[in-house]
């Protein structure tokens, strides 16, 4: 079993952002958990939900002040074309572009991102 079962983002506008990636990269919806406070979506072996602002008060945590970058998220692509095109899609739907596609000392080959609401995210091809 992989132990991380879901990465959950606090989002302003939840639909917006759930959206955003939704269709970055293809998504599917688990529809059964859809609810006022989450949407979330099958992505591979770790899902991937989108909370609202009021699921601080849900989950009795205290909403932080102002964004940090506390969280950096990390999508898999299929290829180097492919963190190429996705990176482009991603700007093309509102996100903003940090550093362009390049090859790490580690030997991946990825692009850093923010989506529309600032929050840090990769789109990766490990070679």
């Amino acid at each position: 079993m992989n132990p991380l079962f879901y990465v959950n983002v606090f989002a302003k506008d939840m639909v917006a952002l759930a959206d955003y990636y939704q269709r970055l990269f293809d998504l599917e919806e688990i529809t059964a958990s859809r609810s006022d406070y989450f949407i979330g979506f099958e992505s591979g072996r770790c899902c991937i939900g989108f909370s609202s602002q009021a699921a601080y008060e849900l989950l009795s945590l205290t909403q932080a002040e102002s964004q940090t970058d506390t969280v950096l998220t990390t999508f898999g692509a299929s290829s180097r074309e492919a963190v190429d095109a996705q990176s482009k899609v991603a700007v093309e739907l509102g996100g903003t572009l940090v550093k362009a596609p390049f090859e790490t000392y580690y030997g991946w080959y990825q692009s850093i991102l923010r989506d529309p609401e600032g929050n840090p995210f990769r789109i990766n091809h490990a070679a």
